[in-house]
């Protein structure tokens, strides 16, 4: 019972961060029906920015500042630095073809993943670079839960990835911005004729998608401590296939299927071995699309003639 209650933190430790990044695939292709491949890499620059800030602040031996605001600030330089990438993507590299074949934003996504990899590593080289967490967090502390002791790192992410996925439901649910974005999901042309500034819209949703994946780059960093500049390319397709599991294009089925594909993967090597974790991970999505093509929470799409 305590190594199935430890693979269960881990689990949804690891559900929590691909359900982060899984939200910010959904929102764009509800919006625009892009895959956005380049997403994982505006995580990896998340993380990134957070470790610069640890480091200008003195790093986690002798910190300039309280730990709570070190981590406040990493978040937010996550955030900011995330978002921007995000929007330019989406004015350089997908407005000029959105009205385009299906295909050459789908091509430029995947340029724009490969170019920001490479810039990455001509800015950080090809070092890897180290939180340190177990300093910068008390994590020995912790919080017990039955027969084992949660590290505090785990609880932070946990809980701060379940209170931006509540936010963002009841932004996308109740805010006037929220009901714009839904709107343009159902049918763009008939929205921009209601008045709705698409432009602005699509802007907003790249936005917040690429900030949540910066708050995820950060997450992965104080958890497992290492980050480098190819972290985003397999973080990126899992999110992507929690994304496709969930129903891409829903927001709770991106909830769901992140937390879905965190479970097998920390279940799967637990109790057989990581080298099978990607096997499972990936042949669920395989099942999935074969017993429900649109994913779990997918809805059949309307088609106009």
């Amino acid at each position: 019972m305590e190594f199935f209650l430890q693979q269960t933190v881990n689990g949804l430790t690891l559900g929590s961060v691909y359900a982060l990044l899984a939200l910010g695939y959904s929102m764009v292709y509800g919006i625009l029906k892009l895959l956005n491949f380049a997403h994982g890499e505006v995580y990896m620059f998340g993380a990134f920015a957070g470790y610069g800030v640890l480091t200008v602040l003195g790093g986690a031996s002798a910190p300039l500042v309280p730990i709570w605001l070190m981590i406040l600030l990493m978040f937010l330089a996550a955030i900011v630095v995330s978002s921007t990438i995000g929007v330019t993507l989406e004015r350089f590299a997908y407005r000029p073809l959105r009205n385009s074949t299906r295909i050459a934003p789908l091509i430029s996504a995947v340029g724009a993943s490969f170019f920001l990899q490479a810039a990455a590593l001509l800015l950080f080289t090809a070092n890897s670079r180290t939180y340190d967490a177990p300093k910068l967090i008390a994590i020995q502390t912790g919080i017990p839960i039955g027969p084992i002791r949660v590290w505090m790192v785990r609880v932070l992410v946990i809980v701060t990835s379940f209170t931006l996925m509540i936010l963002l439901t009841l932004w996308v649910n109740r805010t006037r911005t929220g009901k714009a974005v839904r709107a343009v999901s159902y049918d763009r042309e008939a929205a921009a004729m209601m008045g709705i500034d698409v432009d602005k819209v699509i802007v907003v949703t790249f936005l917040i998608g690429s900030a949540l994946a910066g708050v995820g780059g950060v997450m992965v960093g104080l958890v497992f401590g290492r980050v480098f500049h190819l972290m985003g390319f397999v973080a990126g397709l899992k999110a992507f296939t929690a994304a496709v599991v969930g129903g891409i294009g829903s927001i709770p089925g991106a909830m769901f299927g992140g937390l879905l594909i965190g479970f097998a993967e920390a279940y799967t090597t637990g109790y057989l071995s990581s080298t099978f974790q990607n096997l499972i991970v990936f042949g669920l999505l395989i099942v999935v699309l074969l017993v429900r093509p649109r994913g779990l929470f997918g809805r059949q799409e309307l088609v106009k003639v």
